[in-house]
């Protein structure tokens, strides 16, 4: 039996905690599709083609995870990839709340796909995304929580959005 699990995220950046997941994901499953999530209405700092990037660097070194676009119903992808699980990272109670209700509605919407939970590693579970931009976005160093080659990228990212200057 093929297992193939469907991991969707902005990844905006992608930070140690999603690699944390990913690895975690990867040796679970036999295929994971890391898709990452267009979404017209939310601004990102980094454009799709960038993030679909910068993740399939960070992952070059597990074969069995490959990168994908996601565009439209999570549900209606996870069928036409063939996959039967979604996997979610929660880092604390507030996310399982939000990731309740959308594996809830994921159920009513597809009853073959199921929905795995994996906890954030003690080591990164207080890394979000927003949290590294708004760090960077204030001259700190967010370089820490994301991997190697995306701290340049997110600085340079960072000071163009601030008029060519780090605050």
């Amino acid at each position: 039996m093929n297992r193939i699990a469907v991991y969707p995220g902005s990844f905006d950046p992608v930070t140690l905690g999603h690699i944390n997941i990913i690895q975690r994901g990867a040796a679970l499953f036999d295929r994971l599709i890391v898709a990452v999530a267009v979404n017209l209405e939310k601004q990102t700092l980094f454009p799709e083609e960038d993030r679909l990037r910068l993740l399939r660097k960070s992952v070059e070194t597990l074969p069995n995870v490959e990168v994908d676009r996601l565009d439209g119903l999570l549900v209606d992808y996870v069928q036409r990839v063939k996959a039967g699980v979604v996997l979610r990272g929660v880092r604390a109670v507030s996310d399982f709340d939000y990731e309740f209700q959308m594996a809830a509605m994921n159920r009513r919407l597809a009853r073959q796909v199921e929905t795995v939970f994996l906890m954030a590693d003690e080591s990164a579970a207080f890394i979000s995304s927003r949290l590294i931009k708004e760090v960077a976005a204030m001259g700190g160093d967010a370089t820490p929580f994301v991997p190697s080659h995306v701290g340049p990228e997110l600085a340079a990212r960072v000071a163009l959005k601030n008029g060519g200057r780090n605050r």
